[in-house]
């Protein structure tokens, strides 16, 4: 029989068993602080934000991917405890739609803290102006229960890809989609804009924002953004001629009034990837990421809406999507996004941390495990880590 152990000398094995096994989970676990957590529920394209009191909000999808419903929950970050209870996004049952993946819901936090969600509408919600509505609800800081949703579309239908939604603590509201008129190709297409000066509840008529005519790729999405100066970026795909696919970038410092126009990165391709782009703040301004050629890249963009660097794609290779960047209070940045997903087909999540002078921090790390028509988000902690939601 071997001899027994004082409680206090198990204890402090153990202690010593998890650091080894902390030490045992590789390199990158302190080079790269990143924590992996499923999204909640077993919902499938999570989207997640922090708030300025420090609570993490979360939207997913439930449901068959042609026709299901958006879920929201919250929780104090880094706090070990559950998500609140679920609630659901859309009124009108099954309104949502994740088939494709880029036309789900997209999220943004307002003014006092408010919740602003949009999506396409599936086939099972009331059908707006022009075919498929884009869709827009929202949550007050004191509701328990978002407002019915509505159509945002008034004029400017022929929605395919995904739309997007930024916001500002000032109560300015942007949701951005891109659509072409029925009988007309992508390159007669344009991006549109409703604003909103009251936090969301009026929005004033759509109007046309693309300042040069890019055309634009029906099914891939877009991403809305906000930063602290107030300047508001929209990233989206071009389709000059049917094929010239670029990666293009509006910028607009006067609330929406007028955009800068800049084509980020080319592709020439005849046909949709159906992509999707991402962009971030932090202490260093504004980062930008898109898809190109099955890689994923990203920026530092100014506020002129100037490229001030060149974009970086992570080492090695294999087919990419989906990227997801974030960044947090010390500079340090994370790419996110997923690799063999297609049609009817997961993949898995790799990511890659950047320190402020935008040079990889540790390998890029990988992990299985990302569903079909899913990708994966990212919120940044106080201590400087990196939380993965996939």
């Amino acid at each position: 029989m071997e001899p027994s152990l004082p409680m206090a000398a198990r204890k402090c094995l153990g202690a010593l068993c998890a650091a080894l096994l902390i030490l045992s989970a590789g390199a990158h676990a302190f080079s790269a602080p990143v924590t992996l957590m499923r999204t909640p529920n077993g919902g499938i394209q999570p989207q997640a934000a922090v708030d300025n009191h420090g609570v993490l909000h979360v939207i997913y999808y439930l449901g068959d991917p042609a026709h299901g419903n958006l879920f929201y929950v919250r929780k104090k970050l880094g706090a070990d405890a559950p998500f609140s209870h679920p609630v659901r996004v859309n009124s009108v049952a099954d309104s949502a739609i994740a088939l494709g993946t880029i036309r789900g819901a997209q999220m943004a936090i307002g003014k006092d803290d408010s919740i602003h969600v949009v999506w396409n509408g599936s086939e099972k919600a009331p059908k707006g102006s022009g075919g498929t509505p884009m869709l827009y609800a929202r949550l007050a800081s004191a509701s328990s229960a978002f407002t019915p949703e509505r159509s945002l579309i008034t004029w400017a239908g022929g929605l395919d890809g995904g739309g997007s939604v930024a916001a500002d603590p000032r109560g300015n509201v942007y949701v951005v989609w891109h659509a072409s008129a029925p009988g007309k190709d992508e390159a007669s297409g344009g991006v549109y804009l409703a604003r909103s000066g009251d936090d969301g509840r009026t929005f004033a008529r759509e109007t046309k924002i693309n300042t040069r005519p890019t055309g634009q790729c029906g099914c891939c999405s877009m991403r809305a953004f906000v930063d602290s100066a107030g300047t508001l970026y929209i990233l989206y795909r071009s389709a000059g001629g049917n094929f010239d696919r670029d990666t293009t970038l509006l910028a607009s410092r006067d609330g929406g009034a007028s955009f800068a126009s800049s084509m980020l990165s080319p592709w020439r391709l005849g046909a949709c990837p159906m992509s999707s782009f991402s962009l971030a703040e932090g202490p260093g301004g504004v980062i930008g990421a898109w898809e190109t050629a099955d890689q994923v890249y990203r920026a530092p963009l100014s506020r002129s809406a100037v490229m001030i660097q060149a974009a970086t794609a992570p080492a090695g290779s294999g087919k990419r999507k989906y990227p997801t960047l974030v960044s947090n209070k010390k500079g340090k940045s994370m790419l996110a996004w997923v690799e063999g997903a297609g049609w009817e087909r997961g993949g898995a999540l790799a990511w890659q941390v950047y320190g402020p002078a935008g040079q990889p921090e540790g390998p890029a790390g990988r992990a299985n495990g990302v569903p079909v028509w899913s990708f994966v988000t990212a919120v940044a902690r106080d201590d400087g880590s990196f939380l993965l939601i996939y």
